[in-house]
């Protein structure tokens, strides 16, 4: 019994640690397409060609 609870318990983390790790490789992917975006079109107004202000 304590096998089968083992078991079952290392299966729900597995599958949410996949899970997980599918939607973070989809956000990253979101992100990348906004940075290589804002790249593409940044204005080079204000003598600074960064398109981000920090």
């Amino acid at each position: 019994m304590a096998a089968l609870l083992l078991f079952l318990l290392i299966t729900i983390v597995l599958f949410g640690l996949g899970f997980t790790l599918h939607w973070l490789w989809i956000a990253a992917a979101v992100a990348l397409i906004f940075w290589l975006a804002g790249f593409a079109f940044r204005s080079g107004t204000g003598g600074s060609s960064r398109w981000y202000h920090w």
